[in-house]
């Protein structure tokens, strides 16, 4: 089976975009189409990097760990709020720590936000920076607005139909880039 690790990337307090991690890791599973975890980068509370993981003397705690559990996951799906247009700082920071960990990882981008476009500017320039890595992204995208009104505290969706729809075809095709990239692989 494979394991798709979820970077939920927003550290701010009261977050809304970790709700729809917690639904992605709970669909996942449930389904039965993956083994999936969060990596919670509240939870990680890493300090700016000042270079890349693999250049630092001193490595902060958990760095190597994020980096060990992005590159055994055979894809990723990145839950990211929208900020003024743009990605959180969280985010950028674990992108540009690693560099051989995002080379041709397959990889979905959920955008979130509390308003009615549904983080529409973030997608692109995540995108971007992930292609510069060296990153899969796949072309679906999956747009959350008004996140609070569609998921609950503990992802839990309002509605679950619709819900269960969007995550099926945005999964579906993860993991069909996943299933590419390992026949290449393999």
């Amino acid at each position: 089976m494979n394991h798709i690790a979820i970077v939920s990337s927003s550290i701010r307090t009261g977050r809304k975009s970790h709700r729809v991690a917690l639904f992605f890791r709970s669909f996942l599973e449930e389904n039965q189409l993956a083994s999936s975890e969060i990596l919670d980068l509240a939870a990680y509370n890493f300090p700016l990097f000042e270079e890349r993981l693999r250049y630092l003397a001193s490595q902060p705690a958990g760095a190597i760990e994020f980096a060990e559990r992005i590159k055994s996951a055979q894809g990723i799906i990145i839950i990211t709020p929208e900020y003024n247009g743009g990605y959180p700082a969280s985010l950028k920071n674990v992108i540009d720590l690693l560099a051989d960990e995002w080379k041709h990882k397959p990889v979905g981008i959920v955008a979130v936000s509390d308003g009615p476009f549904g983080g529409t500017q973030v997608i692109g320039q995540l995108q971007f920076v992930l292609w510069k890595m060296g990153a899969y992204t796949i072309p679906a995208r999956l747009q959350v607005a008004n996140v609070a009104e569609q998921y609950d505290e503990m992802g839990i969706p309002s509605d679950k139909l619709s819900a269960n729809k969007r995550a099926s075809s945005f999964i579906g095709e993860l993991l069909d880039c996943v299933a590419l990239n390992s026949m290449k692989r393999g």
